[in-house]
């Protein structure tokens, strides 16, 4: 984890910011000190989580975006540099879910071509968005959210996750002469409230059967990655992706 200065007068923002792991790596970043902004799709959830960062004495804001599209997404960076002069992390944890694990046939194309909009353009379209705004600032990092499904590959979120581990290296090469590091985690199975509502009792135990490690993992595990990824701890790590799996990776 880092200290508990590294983040002090620092920005960031996190898409998908207003539940799951958005929420809680805005909690973590903002007890830290970092001001943090939390876009979402649902601008009410947004606002709501970052009242409960405020409450605790934490600097938050909470804001809507669509991460698909590049006017919103232009407008709410525009913002935070016309508020606080830069950004120094994005988390591109935006995406849809275990609802999309499903099979091409089952899904059809409009919900095929949503997924790929929201998990792999929607990582892009922030990420050039934010390259400037993140340009020269000291530690400026991205983390991407991949998952354990890119090395399952079983459908279009498999895919959509293989895909953010690409577009990890290509950035990470890309955005090094702007002074960015760029990296990803791929989370295993991580019981949020979010996947617990998704994910069927025998889906979940089918992923714990092929891990290593035989539990679930905690969504603490993740934060805990990403405040390493984000800290200068890292600082030689760069188009990585961190498996935080239980071992589910190593068994596809």
């Amino acid at each position: 984890m880092a200290d508990d200065t590294e983040h002090r007068g620092r920005v960031a923002l996190v898409t998908g910011g207003g539940r799951g792991f958005g929420k809680a790596f805005g909690q973590a970043l903002s007890a830290l000190g970092a001001h943090v902004v939390l876009a979402d799709v649902d601008g009410e959830v947004a606002a709501e989580a970052a009242a409960e960062i405020t409450a605790k004495g934490g600097k938050a804001t909470g804001v809507a975006c669509d991460v698909a599209d590049e006017g919103q997404v232009d407008a709410v960076v525009t913002g935070i540099v016309e508020q606080h002069g830069g950004l120094d992390v994005l988390v591109n944890n935006a995406g849809l879910h275990a609802a999309y694990n499903r099979p091409f046939t089952e899904l059809g194309l409009a919900n095929v071509r949503r997924v790929l909009d929201v998990n792999v353009m929607g990582v892009i379209i922030c990420s050039l968005a934010a390259r400037e705004a993140m340009r020269g600032r000291p530690g400026a990092s991205i983390v991407n959210i991949s998952s354990s499904a890119a090395y399952a590959n079983r459908s279009i979120y498999g895919v959509s996750k293989l895909a953010v581990r690409g577009l990890t290296v290509a950035l990470a090469r890309e955005f090094a002469d702007a002074g960015i590091r760029v990296n990803a985690i791929a989370p295993g199975l991580i019981l949020t409230d979010t996947v617990r509502a998704q994910l069927s009792e025998a889906e979940a135990e089918r992923v714990l059967g092929e891990q290593i490690l035989r539990r679930a993992g905690r969504e603490q595990d993740i934060v805990e990655a990403l405040l390493y990824l984000v800290s200068s701890k890292a600082s030689f790590v760069t188009g990585e992706t961190l498996r935080v799996t239980g071992g589910f990776a190593l068994s596809v």
